[in-house]
């Protein structure tokens, strides 16, 4: 027996509630690699998961959420991992359709799985999560369609939360000018703190205008609000420059016109990292153990427990949580 944190839901309410439980292995859903969880951390879909009404995501109950986690395998039916192998996963519906990572052991398939790459360790794999693999793909993104440093100021919206802040750190690093966009002033000095040069009240960008181009003042830009916000950015970004859209914390709504598209070629990136291809998803973590400053990475953490995961997942719905959360799930 071990313990999960697992969300049953009330037949007469309708509404779930999630608490710590022992589980045998034999509960444990099909998978043909069953690995000791080390660590997972809180992203906005767990929040999600952990709330009363599952957030759309849990398709049933008994369920256990988390949709990251890193271990080391136990048992394998595939050639590919060994007992002993430290793992990572992220993405494929694992902590929303299948059981997840809130739990001392985990049963998936082996084709969710990635080695961890040299240079990380369980606990920091974690520290990066959804959020930094996320970070990492738009950079590439980015990269891969001519951002260069020097090209100018790259924009992060929502940059204090989970993905804002790895690509901040991550720029900045690879000696990118970053400009931080916040709706908190107080997290202006942990921005700085993570490389950005520039911090941006969200309200100079989250009213929308009618011209549909203002001065080019953006190289790039990482955008995890989506909404107005994308609309008016899209309309500032420099010619050929690209937008990598990750998240839509202001709105699934774009109140945009294709003239920045038409007159200044900008390029709209859709940024995905749940079904993202395995040899992306291998050249992404690659590149966080060697772009991503781990002492960054350690600034913006925060440790956590199962026990912990109710409150944590309210936060996050709430918007109340700065950096990554790491959790520890044998404490």
């Amino acid at each position: 027996m071990f313990n999960a944190m697992v969300v049953n839901k009330d037949e007469e309410t309708g509404l779930a509630a999630a608490a710590v439980e022992q589980i045998g292995l034999d509960q444990l859903p099909e998978g043909n690699v069953t690995v000791a969880v080390d660590y997972s951390t809180v992203n906005y879909k767990d929040g999600l998961c952990l709330s009363p009404k599952g957030g759309g995501l849990v398709r049933s109950y008994p369920h256990v959420p988390g949709i990251d986690f890193a271990g080391t395998v136990e048992a394998s039916a595939d050639d590919r991992y060994k007992p002993g192998d430290k793992v990572v996963l992220t993405g494929w519906r694992v902590g929303e359709t299948h059981w997840g990572g809130y739990a001392q052991k985990a049963r998936v398939k082996a084709d969710w799985l990635v080695p961890l790459p040299a240079g990380l360790d369980s606990r920091q794999a974690m520290a990066v999560g959804t959020a930094g693999l996320t970070a990492m793909l738009s950079v590439m993104a980015l990269e891969d369609h001519g951002l260069k440093p020097g090209h100018g100021p790259v924009l992060v919206t929502g940059a204090a939360g989970g993905v804002g802040s790895v690509a901040t750190a991550i720029l900045a690093n690879l000696g990118y000018e970053v400009a931080g966009v916040t709706g908190r002033p107080e997290t202006a000095d942990y921005l700085r703190g993570l490389g950005a040069t520039q911090i941006v009240p969200r309200e100079d960008l989250n009213e929308t205008v009618k011209r549909p181009l203002e001065a080019e003042t953006w190289a790039g830009c990482v955008d995890a609000v989506g909404g107005d916000m994308l609309a008016r950015v899209l309309g500032q970004m420099k010619y050929g420059a690209s937008v990598a859209a990750v998240g839509l914390a202001g709105g699934a709504g774009l109140p945009a016109t294709v003239i920045p598209f038409l007159l200044r070629g900008v390029n709209l990136l859709g940024i995905d990292s749940v079904m993202q291809p395995y040899e992306n998803r291998v050249r992404a973590w690659q590149r966080l153990a060697t772009d991503l400053p781990m002492e960054k990475l350690e600034a913006m953490v925060k440790p956590a427990a199962l026990s912990d995961l109710p409150q944590l997942g309210a936060d996050i719905l709430k918007g109340q949580v700065q950096g990554r959360i790491v959790v520890d799930v044998n404490a």
